[in-house]
């Protein structure tokens, strides 16, 4: 099901940034943004995005830095250091695209949860810190902080979920200090350690499925 959903999805050029837009016979109303890794494209997080929620509408928009074979959200100067113009340009143009989008195909924002994996997810956090307002949810996986200034933004209100791998040396090490960081300006903040690298999978899955169908989110340590 996973790979025809990605097959039968056409690239759109319209806006800012190019997209993929999927919308299921049974549509729920609620609706995933899907923010992809580095070096890859808008297809990689679909296949997880229905695993997740199987009657969602997918908007999987691919980064807008060409790198190797694939694309990128912000330009890095290490793996672990990145540029903060680019980071604050892309942040303000995905802003934008996200509204139009919304506008454009009738998603109701209210019920949209943004899924980012790496780069992805850092671009998400840095949208919630720098354009904040625009979403009430956000899955972060392997993510790290990348603003080296953070306005004192209001995040009362909105859920974030943090999945970092137990083996990724790079990144993990880092989501603790993003957790305190959206965790003191306000949001709730669901922490978790998954027994993998960098990579996604299965277990990432199920994680985010269940949140999503949580009432009401605890705020746990990484666990």
């Amino acid at each position: 099901m996973s790979e025809y959903v990605v097959e039968n999805t056409i690239l759109h050029r319209d806006l800012a940034f190019p997209y993929r837009l999927f919308r299921p016979a049974d549509a729920s109303g609620e609706c995933l943004f899907l923010l992809h890794g580095s070096g890859v494209d808008e297809t990689t997080l679909m296949p997880l995005a229905r695993q997740i929620a199987p009657k969602a509408t997918l908007v999987a928009a691919r980064g807008g830095i060409a790198q190797e074979d694939g694309f990128r959200w912000f330009a890095r100067i290490t793996p672990t250091r990145f540029e903060q113009e680019s980071i604050r340009t892309e942040t303000d143009a995905f802003a934008g695209f996200v509204a139009e989008v919304a506008q454009r195909h009738e998603l109701d924002l209210s019920r949209s949860t943004f899924l980012g994996y790496s780069n992805g997810a850092n671009l998400v956090s840095s949208l919630m810190l720098l354009r904040p307002g625009l979403m009430p949810r956000a899955a972060l996986l392997r993510p790290m902080p990348v603003l080296d200034e953070v306005p004192p933004t209001d995040l009362n209100g909105i859920r974030i979920l943090i999945i970092a791998g137990a083996t990724d040396l790079t990144y993990a090490p880092f989501a603790p200090a993003l957790v305190t960081l959206l965790s003191r300006h306000g949001a709730e903040v669901d922490a978790r350690i998954v027994s993998s690298g960098h990579e996604f999978g299965d277990p990432d899955a199920v994680i985010v499925r269940q949140w999503l169908a949580s009432k009401t989110i605890a705020v746990s340590p990484a666990s």
